[in-house]
């Protein structure tokens, strides 16, 4: 019995492990969008993340987020005392965790499609109120720049965008709106090939 259960549990390891190094890796792949500032850039490092919550179990989402973060850190280093990191981490993991949690109550391709909605909601809400009242006064502040510097990278991509306020609301909303529409196009076909290899 305890073999058994040892066995599980490298297999759990390893599979964590392996999602955690792709999600790490596809960190590097970075797509502007062309409404934001040059500072947001949509990246796919939250798909290894949500397949794995909706294999495993929404924890291990939220350990593959931070394991991934981890990594960024250690090996290619932080410019934001890694309050970036964090901000992701968090972001991500309501995410991963929402999605996965309204998959695991009745799990098949309604659930999916629900869970994915309301986690783009809930991370794209997070991601406005961090913002406006953490993130864009900290790295204001850490960069030694006028916060008003960011709403100008804004405003020369997005008409919209005048203040922070808007910035927010023009910009940072519909980035991580679009990002999580993005995101959730690319799991559900994905997430169908690779869950019986992790299920075995």
């Amino acid at each position: 019995m305890q073999a058994v259960k040892k066995k599980v549990d490298v297999r759990y390891l390893t599979k964590t492990a392996v999602l955690s190094v792709l999600a790490f890796l596809i960190m590097f792949i970075e797509v502007p969008m062309w409404f934001a500032p040059p500072f947001l850039k949509v990246d796919f490092s939250d798909i290894p993340a949500l397949i794995g919550a909706f294999a495993l179990g929404p924890m291990t989402g939220v350990v593959i987020e931070l394991l991934k973060n981890i990594l960024h850190i250690a090996l290619k280093g932080t410019t934001t005392v890694g309050v970036g990191e964090l901000a992701n981490f968090i972001v991500g993991s309501i995410f991963v965790c929402i999605a996965s949690i309204m998959y695991y109550k009745n799990k098949n391709f309604k659930s999916a499609i629900i869970g994915l909605i309301l986690g783009t909601i809930a991370m794209t809400l997070v991601a406005a109120i961090a913002n406006y009242l953490f993130l864009l006064p900290f790295y204001a502040k850490f960069y030694g720049t006028p916060i008003e510097s960011f709403v100008e990278m804004g405003a020369a991509v997005n008409k919209y965008v005048s203040d922070v306020k808007s910035l927010v609301i023009f910009a940072i909303t519909p980035f991580n709106i679009l990002k999580g529409i993005m995101i959730s196009v690319v799991t559900i076909p994905l997430y169908k090939r690779i869950s019986p290899l992790l299920h075995k």
